[in-house]
């Protein structure tokens, strides 16, 4: 699969490209503006391709800023994880890092400017009070009995606020805009309150704290951010984006656009709600495989090419739609096509012994790292007389459809000969055990007259030396149904049987050797990738990324 090389075409361009034209800006300087309060998921991959591409396409800046306003919830593990993200996906930010509260002592000015100016007050309503006073979507709110304070008496109170002489929660800087309006964040919205939290970036320096919509759109105006994009659910917060810019001394004023979030089947985006899965321990981490994290997808194996495209398929519109799991594996699925080496590996392994060939032969056959690549290379697998194959590749009996191994007819071993099965063992139950075959010499790589196998089966050496064990993770999707943020309760959708572990896996040697988190095409399973969580040297542990065909049934992942 190769990335689309032509800029992207939307609205959000279509609105630059005029912008450009008509000479309103000379370079385009977008952001993102994370909060540090989880890891990022695959909506938080959107954003990022769309700010980063803009600026890679526009020969523009593109900033990482963390939009760190609240120290109870964020941590520097959560900014570590961001950057990682983000370069992992193939972007890099303008500069250093950004943060929010390296404007603290600047956010603090323009609050007192407001307060100045009569447009901001100290509000000491109770949460309760503060909730009653705010109306509803049909009803009106009404005003504060503080909200006609003295300019002096505001200042005074901030400056308390300030200096930590007032409890938390007993209270808060508001704008004073109109408690009337039909848009509820314009109803003398919060701007700064309490919160006695030491902060990762500034420590205890400070007692008080912007809220998000006051600090956000200065931001922007401070770094000269040209088209400050953001998604829909912060539309209706335009308006407080632009009466915070309109009202303070500030020469830059951004432009706020908005698009549709992602939202994807069988996923929660919901940071809140994924917290709440690693906490809980419904999952192993925020890195989890199961999780729509980038870092999850990482471990699983997903490709920053593969999530790349996806973005790129998807598109940028103002319209809100649900996206298909599908639509996602498909992008993962062909970029491993094109690139994954393939690797012969038995996950539930039936020992095959071939009668008729010598027993401590060991003969190397090549095999192809990727059938349509030749510039990969080859490797050399051993073939002796005992080796291992899928259980379901074998019946004592077979139909017309049935194309592997049966008894009295042959099939050929990838890369390696023809063998005919001539019986078979059972145990006290009746399973089988052990399938005995004879080998036609001479027929790696070549026909043999009367000898016309009708089916190709992958298989793996049992000689010690040869091949290794291995744990398999078989994944499927962590919820039972498509939206499960819909549901009154989301986590009685968790599928308790996302995770399947295979133990005792018989893979190439080579793949026990590995060190690096390469993805593989198991040879007609799948592709698999070493999880560089739980590998060890002595332990190799495979994650499934994604089945080599569509799952129909909607359940795999």
């Amino acid at each position: 699969m190769s990335e689309e090389n032509t800029r992207s075409s939307n609205f959000i361009t279509q609105i630059i490209d005029e912008d450009l034209q008509s000479g309103k800006y000379k370079e385009i300087v977008t952001r993102f503006p994370p909060e540090p309060n989880g890891y990022l998921h695959i909506g938080h991959a959107k954003s990022i391709c769309l700010n980063f591409g803009i600026a890679r396409d526009y020969k523009g800046l593109c900033n990482l800023r963390f939009d760190d306003t609240n120290p109870s919830k964020e941590d520097t593990e959560y900014v570590e994880s961001i950057k990682n993200d983000v370069r992992w996906l193939g972007f890099e930010w303008n500069g250093e890092p950004r943060y929010s509260s390296n404007y603290f002592d600047k956010l603090y000015g323009y609050a007192i400017e407001l307060i100045q100016k009569g447009l901001a007050y100290v509000d000491e309503l109770t949460p309760e009070e503060m909730r009653e006073y705010r109306g509803t979507l049909t009803e009106p709110g009404k005003n504060s009995k503080y909200r006609d304070r003295s300019i002096e008496e505001n200042l005074q109170l901030f400056e308390k606020m300030k200096n930590g002489e007032i409890e938390e929660g007993k209270a808060c800087l508001r704008a004073k805009i109109d408690m009337a309006s039909p848009f509820m964040c314009m109803r003398d919205p919060v701007i700064y309150r309490i919160k006695f939290a030491t902060h990762h970036q500034t420590g205890d320096k400070w007692c008080i704290y912007p809220m998000y919509d006051f600090t956000h759109c200065i931001s922007d105006a401070i770094e000269g951010i040209t088209h400050s994009i953001c998604t829909l659910e912060f539309q209706d917060n335009r308006r407080l984006y632009d009466w915070v810019l309109d009202h303070i001394s500030i020469e830059n004023h951004p432009h706020q656009y908005e698009f549709s979030r992602l939202n994807l089947e069988y996923a929660i985006t919901s940071k809140r709600k994924l917290n709440l899965l690693v906490s809980e321990h419904y999952v192993d981490g925020w890195d989890d495989p199961r999780m729509p994290t980038i870092s999850g997808m990482r471990r699983k194996g997903y490709t920053p090419a593969a999530i790349r495209e996806f973005c790129r398929r998807i598109g940028v519109t103002k319209q809100d739609n649900t996206i298909e799991m599908s639509a996602l594996e498909t992008c993962v699925r062909e970029d491993l096509n094109e690139n994954a080496p393939r690797r012969m590996v038995v996950l539930d392994p039936l020992k095959v012994v071939i009668d008729n060939y010598p027993e401590d032969k060991v003969e190397m056959c090549e095999a192809q790292n990727h059938p349509q690549k030749p510039e990969m290379g080859t490797r050399l697998v051993p073939f002796t007389r005992e080796l291992y194959i899928e259980r379901e590749d074998f019946r004592e009996e077979g139909n017309k459809k049935y194309k592997r191994l049966v008894i009295g007819k042959e099939v050929r071993l990838r890369y390696g000969y023809i063998i005919k099965a001539e019986s078979c063992e059972k145990d006290e139950a009746g399973n089988i055990t052990c399938v005995h075959c004879s080998y036609v010499p001479g027929s790696i790589g070549c026909d043999v007259p009367e000898h016309k196998p009708k089916g190709v089966i992958h298989w793996v050496s049992a000689k010690e030396g040869c091949s290794a064990n291995a744990e398999v993770r078989l994944f499927s999707c962590l919820f039972n149904v498509p939206n499960p943020g819909a549901a009154e309760d989301f986590l009685s959708t968790i599928n308790k049987e996302s995770l399947k572990v295979v133990e005792n896996a018989v893979i190439e040697l080579e793949l026990q050797k590995s060190d690096k988190q390469e993805t593989y095409q198991f040879e007609r399973t799948g592709y698999f990738c070493v999880d560089s969580k739980l590998s060890t040297k002595d332990k190799k542990i495979f994650n499934l990324t994604v089945a080599l065909k569509e799952d129909n049934s909607k359940s795999a992942s």
